[in-house]
Parts: structure tokens; C-alpha cells; sequence
């Protein structure tokens, strides 16, 4: 059996442990790319090149952007500000039609700018946000909707994790990526918020009118947004002078929000601790899942699959815009039935040396697949925003999922505008890094 074939039958196994065995995604990787190697060489060289790959990755300074980001992102959280960003967004926008699931996609953003995970976004927003939905009337499947394709922007806008291990994984600046990306976040947001304008033009019962605040109430509502503007301004400004690496901006962030926190008294001892357990519990398991993919794309490697995948699908006659297409399809149906960031560390060896091949830009790229990545989130069967949202506020799944699916249109018709315009959108604000 050649090398390409047992490529082929390892991601087959992979994905049927998955589906049958429910053993998690990182063991999975690890155990089908380990028994690969050892099949392809042998046991003894197995152990020998797992373990000098392990400590390459794991010894890389740069790793420790990881947790830092996500240590400032549980200081935010457990500080309260997404009730008070929540809080500001609905005194400017909850008396539109509409308004409290719109006010929840603004609040999401806000939050996601400096919490970078999907998961927390969509767990603090369906605590906050949804009750109050409930509390005006708002249909379900609009209310766990907006929740769920808001907390999709977790992941898409900065500090996002899934970009900072993009970043580290194709040798990319981590600052480009982030400014590369402001301009796709707005974008997105934007599309996902006219959504909900559809929505309610569609179904006019579904979304409501909330009062209206007083302009004084709108203005007494701002400074808990300014401050996770002056957080994300100060992490975003270091990143663009090069005065610091991603790894100093992201300990610059984390000291900048604990005295923030302190300083405004909405941090005791006990969030303190919480973040803390929650940033080494987020930190373990993206660490499990980076060290499942290397083990898994070590074997990938050693199967020529990658190279012999980016050889036939490079030969098609097919413009390099198709050929992108069916890339992104992949994705797609990858974020379906796996982990967003597992199967992005799985899917890079075979298709990042085609994107280059095709002349595209990593840094443009990885705008385009954060995206695609974050619409699986929300996309059955895996669709984890989704699985949350349902999880915490007690609305039906099924019904979770119907709502989710009317942001689809968005994320592809944000993806069409990346393509259209890719300097004007991505290039422009990532080429001043410095």
C-alpha cells in the first residue's frame, strides 16, 4: 500500500473514531497519527520523531500568546463587562425592530474584541441576552440565532485564537494577521446585523420594538465600553509599531485589564481565581489539540498525501478562484463534523503549499479561512455555538440550528468581498505593520 492510500485510510479511521467511538478530536489525531507513523517506519522511529516534533513546538516562546490572550479575555469576562457592554449596546439600539438581537451582535463584537474564544462569547451572551429576548417577545429561533452567529465573531475578530495559531503554525506575523483582519471583522459584523434587519422584515412579529433610552441614559452608558475600546486600542496600537512582539502586546493586554478590573472594583479575588482555572483549562485543550495535529500532519507528511493532493488538484484545468472554492467547500464540510481549529491544524499541510502554489496571499488567506471556520460554529452537526446556546438557555436545538442557518448568506457573501477586493479589505491595514 503506498504512501498517499495510507494518508487516505488514516483520515478515513480518524473521522469513523470520531463519529462512533466519541473518543476527543486531540487523542484521536494523536493515536491515529502515531500507529501511521509507526506503520510507515517503525515503532522505535516513531517515538524518536514524535518526540523531537513535540519539543520544537512546545518549546517555541511564541506559544505563550495563547494563553495570555485568553487570560485577558477571562478578566473581561468574569469583571462583568459583557452585562455592561450588553447593557450599553441596548440603550442605543433596543428600540429599533429588532433591536435587542442586533444590540446582542454589537455586544458580541465588542466582547469578542477582547475575549477571542467563540465558546465564552456565546456562554456569557446567552446568560445575558437571551432572558432579556425572552422578556419582549422575541421568537426563539431569533433570539438563539443571534446569540449564536454573534459568538462566531469570537474566533474571527482580534485577538483571535484561531489566527494567532494560523500564524504560528505558516511562520506568519501574528500583527499582520490582526490588522489584516479588522477590516473582514466589520464587515462581517455588519452582514450578520442586516440579517436581522431580513429577519424582521420577513417575520415582523418576531423581533419586537424595546423603549427607547433617553440620549442622557445612552451617555451615562458608555465607559464600560470605552474601556474594552482602550484595551483592544493599546494591544492593536503595540502590534503596529513593532515596539513588541504579539507575545509582549498579549502580557501588555493581561496587566492592562487586571488593573483596569482592580481599579474599577468588578474583580474579586474569587473571578480572579476563576479566570485563572478557566485560562488553564482553554490553554490544556488547544495545547492537546496543536499536539494531536503535529503528530497527525507528521503522518500526513510522511504519506506524500499533501504533496501528492496539491499535485493533482494544481494539474486541473480550473482557474485558481474555482480552485479555491472547492478548498473552502472542504472546509466547510470540515467544520460541520470536527473541531474548527483541529481540523484547520489537519487541513493546513495539504492545502497552505497549494494556496501559495496559486499565488494567494497567507496573510489574505487566513482571513478567508477564519471565517469559513467560524461558520461552521454555527453550521450542523457539530456547530458548537449552537450546542451552547441550547446548552444554557434551554431552547431546543433543532431550533438553535433553524436560526443560525439564516447567517449563513453572510459569511459567503463576506467571503465574495474578500475575493473581490482583497487590498482594499485585508492588505491595506496589514501591510502598515511594521
Amino acid at each position: 500500500m503506498n504512501g498517499p492510500i495510507v494518508g487516505i485510510f488514516g483520515i478515513v479511521i480518524m473521522f469513523l473514531i470520531l463519529f462512533l467511538l466519541r473518543i476527543p478530536v486531540a487523542v484521536t489525531m494523536a493515536i491515529v497519527g502515531f500507529i501511521g507513523i509507526a506503520y510507515l517506519t517503525s515503532f522505535e522511529a516513531a517515538i524518536g520523531m514524535l518526540t523531537s516534533d513535540l519539543w520544537n513546538i512546545f518549546s517555541n516562546y511564541g506559544l505563550t500568546v495563547i494563553p495570555l490572550f485568553i487570560l485577558l479575555g477571562e478578566f473581561v469576562h468574569y469583571a462583568g463587562y459583557n452585562n455592561s457592554l450588553y447593557h450599553a449596546t441596548y440603550k442605543w439600539f433596543g428600540h429599533y425592530k429588532g433591536g435587542l438581537a442586533m444590540t446582542t451582535i454589537m455586544a458580541s463584537a465588542a466582547f469578542s474584541a477582547i475575549s477571542g474564544s467563540n465558546t465564552a462569547t456565546a456562554a456569557t451572551m446567552s446568560t445575558v441576552a437571551i432572558p432579556a429576548m425572552k422578556q419582549y417577545n422575541y421568537h426563539p429561533a431569533l433570539n438563539s440565532g443571534a446569540v449564536a452567529a454573534g459568538a462566531t465573531l469570537g474566533v474571527l475578530i482580534p485577538p483571535s485564537i484561531v489566527l494567532v495559531v494560523y500564524g504560528l503554525y505558516t511562520g506568519q506575523s501574528i500583527g499582520k494577521l490582526f490588522f489584516g483582519n479588522i477590516i473582514p471583522s466589520v464587515v462581517l459584523t455588519v452582514l450578520i446585523a442586516l440579517t436581522v434587519v431580513y429577519i424582521c422584515h420577513k417575520h415582523p412579529d418576531w423581533g419586537p420594538r424595546g423603549p427607547k433610552s433617553t440620549w442622557k441614559e445612552r451617555i451615562q452608558a458608555l465607559p464600560a465600553a470605552l474601556d474594552i475600546l482602550v484595551l483592544f486600542v493599546v494591544v492593536m496600537a503595540a502590534l503596529y509599531t513593532g515596539v513588541v512582539t504579539a507575545t509582549e502586546a498579549a502580557a501588555l493586554g493581561c496587566a492592562l485589564a487586571l488593573i483596569i478590573c482592580l481599579v474599577r472594583k468588578k474583580l474579586n479575588y474569587k473571578g480572579f481565581r476563576a479566570s485563572l482555572i478557566d485560562t488553564l483549562r482553554i490553554s490544556c485543550m488547544i495545547f492537546l489539540i496543536l499536539a494531536g495535529a503535529v503528530i497527525f500532519g507528521r503522518f500526513l507528511t510522511l504519506t506524500r498525501l499533501p504533496f501528492e493532493a496539491a499535485q493533482i488538484i494544481g494539474s486541473l484545468a480550473l482557474p485558481p478562484w474555482l480552485l479555491l472554492w472547492l478548498i473552502l467547500f472542504c472546509y466547510i464540510l470540515g467544520g460541520c463534523v470536527m473541531d474548527a481549529l483541529a481540523f484547520l491544524l489537519v487541513s493546513l499541510p495539504i492545502f497552505y503549499p497549494l494556496v501559495q502554489q496559486l499565488g494567494y496571499d497567507p496573510i489574505w488567506f487566513g482571513q478567508v479561512i477564519t471565517i469559513v471556520t467560524t461558520m461552521g460554529s454555527i453550521m450542523p452537526p457539530i456547530g458548537i455555538c449552537c450546542y451552547v446556546v441550547s446548552g444554557i438557555s434551554d431552547i431546543p436545538l433543532a431550533t438553535v440550528f433553524k436560526g443560525g442557518m439564516y447567517y449563513i448568506p453572510s459569511y459567503i457573501i463576506a467571503i465574495v468581498i474578500l475575493m473581490l477586493f482583497p487590498y482594499g479589505t485585508v492588505m491595506v491595514l496589514s501591510d502598515l505593520v511594521k
